[in-house]
């Protein structure tokens, strides 16, 4: 309990705003996995409404918030909920009830249509959807103020602090440092690009017996922790002890659904790992999209994809997957870490992905900034593909529309991928270059893991801004070097 009497008031205020967002993520999550598609225009009609309540329910608190804000003496949690609140306080107060309802009710109609629009590969299916997202965000951006580039506005939203010109600082080290990585590998030839396992089918039974194997192996809470099938993975905090995940199966290419797990996975866990303090607080959350971007891909692939891993997870693998009788623990570790340029972003291999990215922050950019009509979208995403990869993706599918991130208006969120990606190399390079790693999935000790992050990352949620928290825990912010480092020891060590 706060020991600040406005602080209190804040909290029991708060309880409100926490009700709100709780069936708000019950209803999203309901939307990916059980909603009928018929039911689109009444879900969306009811989110826009909860949207206005929520945010009628925030501002409600302006007056708490500036008093608090005169505080002295307030412990970080307490500083960090003022800090939190106030950012939500803020756009809510520069966004009109009318525009959030709006951007809630166009955003589920546009899944839905994204949802087809992929299915037959039609982008003009999708595209007067999208078009109505990009002039909302244009016009969010207004209202909210930015500095020199309206997608500063959009950034800050998913990542606190972060701009264009960190993005560009970031990419122009780690796209040419990846390329020219991935060029040395590709000419060594020891990673294959292709595996005769990813044509391979299996049996969705057989899967869903792997994957509950992989979960129980994270040691993942039963009672707190669940997990479905949707077709675009992802991970949902409904509360501190309801989280709930999600994956797919394709029948071909088994590490697909088993990657997407441990990545939802390490999502999970960030959010099962914040501290009781923060609970049905507004800084039980994480610290940024990035810094939770890294805790999945952090175990997808520093421990995942390692050597170590593989050989913890084969006997498991080899039970419920016969053909594998074929292959040894070597080929297993090849085909779960094979190289190539590839068309889809979320089966992409480590060197390749943050190219994906890079080229959805170019797009994205342009068409935050007008400089290009979401006509014009298809053309310029296969003509920017074919200039960071050589190949142009064949149709609308595994090019424009193989993401859902803009049919629900997260526009700003991609440029955190790579972040995250960033954050792991600092996380390996903290872990004594890979060492800890070795050592803990090497004698099948994953606590020992879990139990580093949740003291350095995941027990502090949001409570200190994601550059504050980098400083204070790794003592750098976003440093591409030893992400490089890391690709550099794995693939060519």
């Amino acid at each position: 309990m706060p020991s600040n009497a406005v602080i209190k008031e804040i909290l029991d205020r708060y309880s409100a705003v926490w009700a709100l967002s709780h069936a708000m993520r019950v209803l999203s999550w309901d939307m990916e996995t059980e909603m009928p598609e018929g039911g689109a225009k009444s879900r969306g009609m009811a989110t826009g409404e909860i949207a206005t309540m929520l945010q009628k329910a925030t501002v409600s608190m302006k007056g708490l918030v500036l008093k608090a804000e005169k505080q002295r003496d307030l412990s970080d949690r307490d500083e960090g909920i003022v800090r939190e609140l106030g950012r939500s306080i803020d756009y809510y107060t520069k966004i009109p009830p009318e525009m959030v309802s709006e951007m809630e009710r166009v955003a589920t109609e546009a899944t839905v249509a994204w949802r087809t629009a992929r299915k037959k590969s039609d982008f003009k299916l999708f595209e007067p959807h999208l078009k109505k997202i990009v002039e909302l965000k244009q016009k969010e951006a207004e209202k909210l103020g930015y500095r020199k580039h309206p997608y500063n506005a959009l950034l800050d939203l998913y990542e606190e602090g972060f701009t264009v010109s960190d993005a560009d600082r970031v990419f122009s080290r780690l796209i040419p440092g990846a390329i020219g990585i991935l060029d040395r590998v590709m000419k060594a030839g020891t990673y294959p690009s292709k595996h005769p396992l990813e044509s391979v089918r299996y049996r969705t039974e057989a899967m869903e017996r792997v994957n509950e194997g992989i979960v129980q192996l994270l040691k993942m809470p039963k009672s707190t922790f669940v997990m479905d099938v949707s077709t675009h993975p992802f991970t949902s905090r409904i509360s501190s002890d309801d989280v709930r995940i999600t994956t797919r199966y394709e029948g071909v290419d088994f590490k697909a659904t088993m990657y997407s797990t441990i990545h939802e996975s390490g999502h999970a866990l960030y959010e099962l790992g914040m501290d009781e303090n923060l609970h049905y607080t507004p800084v039980e959350d994480a610290a940024s999209y990035g810094i939770h971007e890294s805790q999945s891909r952090f175990w997808e692939n520093a421990v995942g994809r390692s050597r170590e891993f593989v050989k913890l997870v084969s006997p498991l693998l080899r039970k419920n997957l016969p053909f594998l009788s074929k292959y040894d623990q070597e080929d297993l570790y090849y085909y779960v870490n094979t190289v190539r340029k590839s068309f889809i972003r979320v089966d992409a291999d480590e060197l390749t992905y943050n190219l994906h990215i890079a080229l959805r922050y170019d797009i994205e950019k342009k068409m935050l900034g007008g400089d290009v009509k979401v006509s014009e979208l298809p053309e310029l995403w296969n003509d920017t593909f074919r200039k960071f990869f050589g190949i142009s993706p064949p149709d609308d599918a595994r090019g424009v529309l193989q993401d859902i991130h803009w049919s629900d208006g997260s526009l700003g969120y991609f440029a955190t991928y790579s972040l995250g990606n960033v954050v792991l190399g600092m996380i390996w390079h903290r872990m004594g270059d890979g060492k800890m790693i070795r050592e803990s999935v090497g004698s099948g000790d994953l606590m020992q893991l879990r139990d580093w992050l949740r003291r350095k990352v995941h027990r502090w949620g949001a409570i200190y801004t994601p550059k504050e928290l980098q400083q204070r825990e790794f003592g750098e912010a976003y440093n591409p070097e030893r992400l490089l480092k890391y690709y550099e020891t794995k693939f060519l060590g």
